[in-house]
């Protein structure tokens, strides 16, 4: 039985973490900054270099240089930290690490569509500590720690805390999903093969669908917007921020298994309420 010392220590060995993570997340705001301000002034730019990686994904000179940025001010600041990055490779994952996705959304960015990202999550081992995603084309930041909380910045503004929504229900629930698209295809990588029949059967069972996509999906069920939102093929760094901005919410992020964070290979957030009953869907 625990009793009322237990508790104290608990307690402050929570706000040795959150007073010891403090400085990495000013970091992590820091390195947004710089990242907001190159993806600003190549959005809509009309010599915006775009190449096709060897994924067949679409990658801009605005990648590029936002990651050689964010790469530039941690060797100075963190030098002993590893990075793994989603244009440059990555260290190793045993120790502490940086996860860094210089633009969430690329697709949306070369086309001038404003929902995209600078994804920044410091982790270790497999734990996320430390998230920041910044989408100034939409003027708003997200940011968490762990046992910290999660907030939104709105314009500059002052931050407030948030919180998942308490829809019990899928028929109650909103549903934000990424894209529709059935198996892999050609150049058409991110579609949701042998999930597609668990997705139709959902969509028809929630209250609404619909596809905000990318990372702005699962920060709007972090702020109670959104009740789910799922993904079907996803990579380290397009989920680490993602999950413990949901998880310090309230809410639960995990990979279709139902294994917490963002370790698997697809992303399912929801308020926990939820969460059982949206991976029924999908049985592996």
């Amino acid at each position: 039985m625990s009793n009322a010392s237990d508790s104290n220590l608990t307690s402050d060995l929570t706000s040795d973490l959150t007073s010891d993570l403090a400085g990495d997340l000013q970091l992590a705001l820091e390195l947004a900054d710089r990242a907001d301000r190159i993806a600003t002034s190549r959005f809509l730019a009309i010599d915006l270099h775009v190449e096709t990686k060897p994924d067949l994904t679409p990658v801009s000179d605005a990648d590029k240089a936002i990651e050689e940025a964010i790469r530039e001010l941690l060797s100075v600041k963190r030098p002993h930290d590893q990075i793994v990055g989603e244009e440059f490779g990555s260290g190793s994952t045993t120790g502490r690490y940086w996860v860094i996705d210089p633009i969430d959304g690329t697709k949306n960015f070369v086309r001038g569509v404003p929902v995209w990202g600078t994804l920044i999550a410091l982790m270790e081992g497999t734990e996320v500590l430390v998230g920041v995603v910044s989408a100034p084309a939409l003027f708003r930041r997200w940011y968490a720690s762990k046992g910290g909380g999660a907030f939104l910045s709105v314009n500059g503004g002052a931050a407030r805390q948030l919180k998942v929504s308490s829809v019990a229900k899928l028929d109650d629930a909103s549903l934000s999903i990424s894209t529709f698209a059935s198996p892999t295809t050609g150049n058409r990588n991110d579609g949701w093969g042998d999930l597609h029949p668990g997705l139709l059967t959902l969509a028809e069972k929630v209250w609404r669908t619909r596809a905000y996509g990318d990372f702005w999906s699962h920060l709007l069920v972090a702020e109670g917007a959104v009740d789910c939102a799922l993904e079907p093929k996803l990579a380290l760094w397009d989920m680490a921020p993602l999950a413990i901005i949901v998880s310090e919410a309230g809410g639960q992020f995990t990979d279709f298994r139902g294994t917490n964070g963002p370790n698997g290979k697809n992303g399912v957030s929801s308020n926990g309420l939820l969460h059982s009953a949206l991976l029924e869907h999908f049985p592996q």
